[in-house]
């Protein structure tokens, strides 16, 4: 690298250089640590309820049949669905998934609220995994940051192959769970 190019390099990156093997503080290390738990733990809880629904432990089992699709724009869509309840009585207008095609017929789980229907069976249970499956993945490597942190050197090998396992595993089912989404 030239002088000058340096030059340039460190006019936009002002400051002194970290040097290798310096941390942050403790403090600042468990707030990332606390950081990195809530990013990828929140995905987690909030599809439980996406779950409930999938798997029909809540909400009324029927048919949906979306109506209609209007574009937002920028790729967004605003499905608006019927809703058959599985033991007959009259039509229910739900939001249907963004996701969907107008005409689609699927399977479906009303919201105890009725006021939207989610893809039910094996494919409404691999689309609610989706955002699990983000949360496991990003959670990987979090044991071997703890580790570096606490300077612990015996079993960092070990964390790295789980950390390679878990992000592997999160984006099957994210690309899984996609997938199945727009099935």
């Amino acid at each position: 690298m030239s002088d000058s190019f340096g030059d340039i390099v460190d006019a936009f990156q002002p400051g002194p250089k970290p040097q290798p093997g310096n941390l942050p503080g403790r403090a600042v290390q468990v707030l990332l640590v606390g950081c990195w738990l809530l990013v990828c733990l929140l995905p987690i809880f909030l599809a439980v309820e996406d779950l409930e629904l999938a798997t029909g432990k809540t909400g009324t089992p029927g048919t949906l049949t979306v109506v209609s699709c209007e574009s937002l724009g920028k790729g967004r869509y605003d499905c608006k669905g019927s809703f058959t309840p599985e033991g007959g009585g009259d039509p229910i207008p739900v939001d249907a998934s963004p996701d969907s095609e107008a005409g689609d017929v699927t399977r479906a789980q009303l919201t105890p609220e009725g006021d939207r229907a989610v893809k039910a069976g094996t494919t409404g249970v691999i689309a609610a995994l989706t955002l699990p499956a983000l949360g496991v993945g990003g959670l990987g490597f979090l044991p071997y940051v703890i580790m570096y942190f606490l300077g612990v050197r015996r079993g960092r090998r070990g964390a790295v192959v789980l950390g390679c396992v878990l992000t592997a595993l999160g984006t099957a089912g994210m690309v899984a769970g996609l997938v199945a989404s727009y099935a």
